[in-house]
């Protein structure tokens, strides 16, 4: 098989790639792909009450890059979606992150507005405060509400989603969720924030939709990989599964996600609700609130994070770091036969989409 371009992988990194490639350059591509579909873990389906499920959880799409907006919105219409995600805390739902709505959703009134005013005072109205952060304050009170808000937020969800307790966990995962000094009770502030119209497979669709642009599904690239020619590749999959291993395997979180269907037309009160304390499943997603289907039913997805399922998140702790400098030694090395690592799994990280879309777009660029 001769192909000007081969790309492994039909997720983000992977369609944004070899549609700049079809697009842009007029060139052939190849899209060889594992899974039974495109789009990754964006994979959304119709399902026959036409409701509109994630097969691989809850995915919306914000970001502040007017590019990538720009750049996506070329293959899809947008609802206009702002999402509001609330915990189930204490017997309450309430706003998450942990909001100035919260701390008046869970303490009394007094306590409430002394430590509204406090917050304040030390950080400022509008700003988010990392939860670890919050725990080295010395004021009393303020002290009192972050050793709440980790026992109640943070502590027992960590371990449900991670296995972990949250110092164990990367900075820049528990920074994810802060705590934010506000009344602004959504859980992204970007700029732009939506879910595509038809979906994300039907966006992936369009975008790869061009007749330079061959897909091959359900296909091993190491099967393969001795028939192929090719000028470039760029690689998407997981970098240890590319070098079997050889230096040991990357840990992932994996996740199972039990969908129930309902007689009734709403299931809770927003589309995605946490449970940081009680039972066993981290977060139950209703899927017709993304896209405002007035069916008469609903589905749910009820998440079990563990050590089974389908690939998730990576884990970021000193090991794995270890373990992947190693591999991307490796893959930096392969630049000189022309094959390039791109997107979270080649390169180990916890991409948001518009990250994701942003990277693959300068990969482009720059290599191009």
């Amino acid at each position: 098989m001769n192909f000007d371009f081969i790309v492994i992988g039909a997720g983000i990194s992977g369609v944004v790639i070899a549609e700049r490639i079809s697009t842009q350059l007029n060139k052939k591509v190849l899209i060889i792909e594992k899974r039974n579909h495109i789009g990754g873990n964006c994979y959304d389906y119709d399902e026959e009450n036409g409701i509109l499920i994630q097969e691989y959880g809850p995915h919306i799409f914000h970001t502040n890059y007017k590019e990538v907006w720009d750049y996506t919105s070329q293959f899809t219409d947008w609802v206009y979606y702002q999402h509001k995600v609330l915990g189930f805390i204490d017997g309450n739902f309430v706003p998450i992150p942990f909001n100035l709505n919260t701390l008046y959703g869970l303490m009394p009134l007094k306590l409430a507005e002394r430590l509204e005013t406090k917050l304040i005072d030390n950080f400022g109205y509008n700003k988010e405060i990392p939860i670890l952060e919050l725990k080295k304050v010395e004021d009393k009170d303020l002290k009192f509400l972050a050793d709440f808000i980790y026992e109640k937020i943070f502590l027992n969800y960590s371990e449900k989603q991670w296995g972990l307790k949250p110092e164990e966990i990367d900075a820049s995962v528990t920074a994810r969720v802060p705590m934010v000094i506000s009344r602004d009770d959504r859980y992204f502030r970007d700029k732009y924030q939506g879910i595509p119209k038809e979906g994300y497979t039907k966006l992936f669709e369009k975008m790869i939709q061009n007749k330079n642009i061959e897909i091959q599904l359900e296909t091993d690239f190491k099967d393969i990989r001795d028939k192929l020619k090719y000028k470039k590749i760029f690689y998407t999959g997981p970098i240890d599964e590319y070098f079997d291993y050889k230096f040991g395997k990357l840990d992932y979180r994996y996740v199972n996600i039990d969908f129930q269907t309902w007689g009734i037309e709403n299931y809770q009160p927003v589309a995605v609700v946490n449970y940081p304390n009680d039972y066993e499943y981290t977060r139950i997603t209703e899927f017709k609130k993304f896209n405002m289907n007035e069916s008469k039913q609903t589905t749910i997805g009820v998440e079990y994070p563990g050590n089974s399922g389908f690939m998730a998140w990576p884990v970021l702790n000193e090991r794995n770091r270890k373990i992947f400098q190693k591999y991307w030694q490796e893959a930096e090395k392969l630049k000189k036969e022309n094959i390039y690592f791109v997107g979270r799994l080649a390169e180990y990280k916890y991409y948001d989409m518009d990250d994701t879309v942003k990277k693959a777009l300068e990969v482009f660029e720059e290599i191009i």
